[in-house]
């Protein structure tokens, strides 16, 4: 995971809000995408993207893949957006 790619997947509305629905419970790909007007194809690249930045972790059961978001990677950026505020 680099910051470059954590932050272009956070530059996208439909990932932030994907993000925001991770935030109450996991979910599968399939009652993601009934949120969105968009293809399945659509929210699987959107996903895509999120795990690739590290910010999502998926875990398959059965034959559904659930993501969830991966909040260790959302406390590192805090830590470092914090860090520059520093004025020591």
């Amino acid at each position: 995971m680099s910051f470059q790619e954590t932050f272009k997947a956070l530059s996208d509305p439909t990932r932030r809000e994907i993000l925001e629905m991770l935030k109450q419970h996991k979910m599968s790909a399939g009652d993601i995408a009934s949120h969105f007007n968009v293809s399945n194809a659509t929210i699987s690249h959107h996903l895509t993207i999120l795990k690739t930045a590290g910010l999502i972790d998926d875990e398959k059961v059965g034959k559904y893949i659930y993501y969830e978001i991966n909040l260790s990677v959302v406390e590192e950026i805090l830590g470092w957006l914090a860090g520059l505020s520093d004025t020591r």
